[in-house]
Formats: structure tokens, C-alpha cells, sequence
């Protein structure tokens, strides 16, 4: 079960003057799943009115209703082999989204699974939350007891010139469980949960290896 307290405690870092993403990147996509064109940028180098744009797309996922819209699931213990989605996941965090390959992998196998009446939007990404120590009386220090790299991606309609709607499905990883990462777990959010995405989710949960795990020497 996903605390609540925990995915406001991480929205309070993502706003434009204390945001906490260092990048974005992403892929627009036609209703079939093909990659249509790309970006990889700085977050800090967007425009004010994209920050807040992205801003908003991105704290959709955690700021959703907890355990209805945005549900934990855990990876079996299969899925954490070497050339899964999961480990594509690992791989694409830990290079900070500088690696355009392993993106592409993401968005390719991603579009084969999910479901789009229209055009869409892929954007994924990077945060990092110094994680500050809370007291016994619930107070936040000044002290860090740990660093929290994430990613959050998010799956939006596209309308009018690449612009980029609110998401119907995305997901946060590692999941932020006790005010701490975990990596054996994903937060997952379905904008409709009567109508999910199942396809992708069984994608990102799966143990099988993803038909682009060849493309980088690194997965």
C-alpha cells in the first residue's frame, strides 16, 4: 500500500522554484506507436511556461489518488535479471537520461503495448530528493539520510502543435515506499482504473527480455 504522506512529501519538490528534476526527455508518438520525433534536454533550461507546464504533467502520477489511480506493484523475482524492462528502467536512471539509445528502446517497446486512440506523448523524467531526516514529533530536519534518484514517465495525448495533455497512464521507479526507495517495487498510475493499461503493465512487470535489450552494450 502506497502512503499518501509520502507522494505529497515528494510533490512539495516539484515546483518551479524548488523543482527537483535535472532532466527531461521524451518522444511524441503516433496512435500505432511509432516514434514521430524526439527531445533530451535540461529541465533547468526550459522556459518558464514549460516548467510549469512539465511540472504539472509530471506531478499528475504521485499527486493521483493513492491506492485507487496509483497502485504499487512489485517485480517478480525474474524481472530483475539483466535485459528486462526493469533493468532498462535501472539503466536509463542511472546514466541521468543522457543515453538516446536506451530511450528509444524504452519508447519502442512502450508503444508496442500501450493502447492510444490518437497521437501521444512520452516524456520521462529525472528527479533527485535529498530525503531530510524527520524527527519523532514528525518534524524535518536539516540533515539528509538519503539521496532519492527517481524517474517519473507519463503517457499523454498530444493535441494542436506537440502539445502535451494530462497523462492517462504513467509510473514512478523506484517506488518511494517509507520515505525510501525500492528498487523491487513500482507506483503505477492509471488515470482510469476501470480501463488500464494491462498490456504495459505486464511489459514493465515482465521477466522476459525486451527485443531491444541488444541495442546498448549496457543492458
Amino acid at each position: 500500500m502506497i502512503d499518501r504522506k509520502d507522494m505529497l512529501e515528494l510533490t512539495r519538490r516539484m515546483t518551479p522554484t524548488r523543482t527537483c528534476f535535472k532532466r527531461i526527455a521524451g518522444a511524441y508518438m503516433d496512435r500505432d506507436g511509432e516514434i514521430d520525433n524526439t527531445f533530451n534536454v535540461n529541465f533547468l533550461n526550459l522556459s518558464g511556461s514549460d516548467k510549469t507546464t512539465h511540472l504539472a504533467i509530471a506531478k499528475t502520477v504521485p499527486f493521483s489518488k493513492t491506492n485507487e489511480q496509483l497502485k504499487e506493484h512489485r517485480f517478480p523475482k525474474a524481472a530483475l535479471k539483466p535485459g528486462t524492462f526493469r533493468h532498462l528502467l535501472t539503466v536509463i536512471l542511472e546514466c541521468g537520461l543522457k543515453n538516446d539509445v536506451l530511450l528509444e528502446t524504452l519508447y519502442e517497446e512502450a508503444g508496442s503495448c500501450y493502447k492510444a486512440a490518437a497521437d501521444y506523448a512520452i516524456a520521462v523524467y529525472n528527479g533527485t530528493y535529498d530525503i531530510p531526516i524527520k524527527s519523532s514529533m514528525g518534524e524535518y530536519q536539516y540533515e539528509s539520510e538519503e539521496v532519492y534518484d527517481f524517474l517519473i514517465c507519463t503517457f499523454s495525448p498530444v493535441t494542436g502543435d506537440y502539445e502535451i495533455g494530462k497523462p492517462d497512464y504513467g509510473f514512478l521507479f523506484p517506488a518511494f515506499s517509507y520515505r525510501s526507495a525500492d528498487p523491487g517495487a513500482i507506483d503505477i498510475f492509471n488515470r482510469d482504473p476501470d480501463h488500464p493499461q494491462d498490456k504495459l503493465t505486464q511489459l514493465i512487470l515482465g521477466a522476459g527480455t525486451i527485443s531491444g535489450a541488444h541495442a546498448s552494450p549496457d543492458i
